[in-house]
């Protein structure tokens, strides 16, 4: 039976809806004609069918469930089929059960489909099977087989894959407890436990075990625990070589964990870390470049960079994300400046002081403000706290984003309200100059004013794991036809986006700067911005230019993907605009447009804004490195 996420109902209906989209008529025809086709099973051949499917085929016994089961209500009656109140994470595998026994026939759709609601904040509101309660659950594990075991006959097919589910249980997630868990109780009196359940279990089960599952388990059935754990060491040892093999940097990793963690700190090491390596740019690079060149001797500076070729001045350490280099420095620096997220496998020694920049004033909803996003799944949740825990400072570039960032991240530590050491570069006093340099660096044209376009990527649209797809809904043709003499295009997408942008035949026009490292630089030498609801316009704001916000497709995206913290048709600097022949009218009459949001932009101005002052990077070294 086939499962979806329910995120609002609104993005269920988008999806299903842009689905039936790729379908043609006959398409659709043939699905309805030949996919929902019922199968009935009577008392003759239903037994094992049905216990196959709603016990066999879902992963142990808490996703043994009665969602997605149509009862007769006289079938419960007469048995007297009721939930087990004591049971509190399990009170459906005995139901469920009750269900397989006394019912002599069943229908099953194989192509139903069946909308399942997930919990989508694990920390705050979790659900059931969400609830870290490892004591409570285990215990009531136990005796909800014990009690579903005594409700059937020793020789039903019930029986039977219920003692599979508990052979599963102690193989696969019971064994790792022996060898990992701090808590001496799975090395004996829960060790017991699992010896006396082991002694009941179908005889079959060990003869179609695998040789390891069937020496693990004899070694339960004698209670030997000594035994258990050798087999149990060796296993994870082979697995873990094989694993080291396949990837070379689950070696690192290792390193990481068991040799380098456990070596002394270096006192004057930085590493620093822009977007997962890709780029050397944002507030990490403008620290470090404020560190260099007033304490050119006090400390060693690491950078994680992908591409080695990356052009590192002031002689900083270059090495790549996730290499032995990378694990050795993640283990062994003092400090860690990041504009993201730190890998999930890193542990914060007591002695390490992390600062987290982030990138960026929210206008999107974040981590916890997230209702139900594709991208904002509960284990995000679950793993974005686990990492925010580890964060001794984080850099808010205004109130709104300081009030934000506590509520979104769940965040309680050291809140540095400084503005953005990235925006220091905005208020530089020779900017212009710099603009004009970069110009020629970049070869472009020193006689046409510059738009520049930077929208964001869309959740619902990827590939992969944070590699999304983009397609330019932007006419680059008629913007040349129409502003080609007096302006170029300067294009910029968000790092996230993996698609790159198409521009032949426009080379003397649109310029994609998506792969230069520093948007600052960029936000520089551009005259006019054009997005979306990527935040790069809080940072724009910086510099009082036009700005207009190209947003196609402004009702999906703020109804059914994210939603904003601020109302974008009432406080942005500019006008929301919806084609590009509005672009063209927009920017035509760009006097015009200053005019009518000058009061807009002043306020917006002094909202997000009033922090920067070209001094944040030195604000920041002077509390994170005292």
């Amino acid at each position: 039976i086939r499962k979806f996420t329910w995120f609002k109902k609104k993005v269920f209906e988008t999806m299903d809806d842009e689905k039936n989209d790729e379908l043609d008529l006959k398409d659709k025809d043939h699905d309805r004609k030949n996919k929902f086709i019922n199968k009935v099973y009577d008392e003759t051949n239903s037994s094992e069918y049905k216990t196959d499917i709603l016990i066999r085929t879902r992963h142990g016994l808490r996703n043994i469930s009665v969602l997605n089961i149509l009862i007769k209500t006289k079938l419960i009656k007469e048995h007297r089929i009721r939930f087990n109140e004591e049971f509190n994470y399990y009170s459906d595998v005995p139901f469920v059960v009750q269900l397989l026994k006394y019912s002599n026939s069943f229908m099953h759709d194989e192509n139903a489909i069946y909308v399942k609601r997930k919990h989508n904040d694990p920390i705050n509101t979790p659900s059931l099977s969400q609830i870290k309660d490892p004591d409570n659950r285990f215990n009531e594990f136990i005796k909800a087989h014990n009690y579903c075991v005594s409700l059937v006959d020793e020789n039903s097919y019930i029986r039977y894959y219920l003692d599979a589910k508990m052979v599963s249980y102690y193989i696969h997630f019971f064994a790792k407890k022996i060898r990992r868990s701090k808590n001496d109780l799975w090395r004996n009196e829960r060790f017991e436990i699992m010896t006396t359940v082991l002694k009941n279990i179908r005889p079959e089960l060990l003869n179609k075990s695998s040789r390891f599952s069937r020496k693990l388990i004899e070694a339960g059935i004698n209670g030997d625990i000594e035994l258990a754990k050798k087999i149990v060491n060796r296993h994870l040892a082979k697995l873990k070589f094989k694993k080291i093999l396949k990837n070379k940097n689950e070696m690192n990793k290792y390193l990481y964990r068991h040799k380098y963690i456990n070596q002394p700190i270096e006192e004057n090491t930085i590493m620093f870390e822009t977007f997962m390596g890709k780029s050397y740019a944002d507030s990490p690079k403008y620290i470090y470049e404020y560190l260099a060149k007033n304490y050119p001797n006090k400390y060693k500076f690491v950078w994680v960079l992908n591409d080695p070729k990356t052009k590192l001045p002031y002689g900083g350490i270059k090495v790549k994300r996730f290499t032995r280099k990378y694990a050795y420095y993640l283990a062994k620096s003092k400090y860690f400046v990041f504009n993201v997220r730190q890998p999930l496998w890193f542990r914060k020694r007591e002695e390490q002081i992390f600062l987290e920049t982030w990138h960026g004033t929210p206008l999107k909803r974040l981590a916890f403000d997230q209702e139900e996003v594709t991208a904002a799944s509960p284990t995000y949740k679950a793993q974005f706290y686990r990492q925010k825990q580890e964060w001794d400072y984080l850099i808010a570039p205004n109130k709104f984003s300081s009030d934000i960032f506590k509520s979104c991240f769940m965040y309680d530590g050291n809140m540095l309200e400084t503005g953005y050491p990235r925006n220091d570069l905005l208020l530089a006093n020779n900017r212009d100059q710099i603009a004009i340099e970069l110009k020629k660096k970049l070869n472009i044209p020193l006689d046409k004013k510059t738009i520049l376009y930077a929208p964001t990527w869309r959740d619902d649209e990827y590939y992969g794991n944070g590699k999304y797809k983009f397609k330019l809904k932007l006419d680059l043709d008629l913007l040349k036809q129409e502003l080609g003499d007096e302006y170029v295009v300067l294009l910029r997408t968000h790092h996230y986006i993996a698609d790159n942008l198409d521009v032949t035949g426009l080379e003397d026009f649109a310029f994609n700067l998506s792969k230069y490292d520093d948007i600052a630089e960029v936000y520089l030498i551009s005259d006019i911005c054009i997005t979306d609801y990527s935040s790069v316009f809080f940072d724009f704001a910086n510099l009082k230019r036009p700005m207009l916000f190209y947003t196609y497709d402004l009702d999906k995206y703020r109804d059914v993907l994210r939603g904003f913290y601020i109302d974008m048709e009432t406080e942005l600097p500019g006008p929301l605009v919806y084609t590009t022949q509005e672009v063209v009218e927009r920017i035509k009459n760009i006097d015009a447009l200053n005019e009518e949001f000058s009061n807009r932009y002043e306020q917006f101005y002094q909202r997000f804004c009033s922090w920067e002052d070209g001094n944040a990077s030195k604000r920041v070294v002077d509390i994170v490195f005292k």
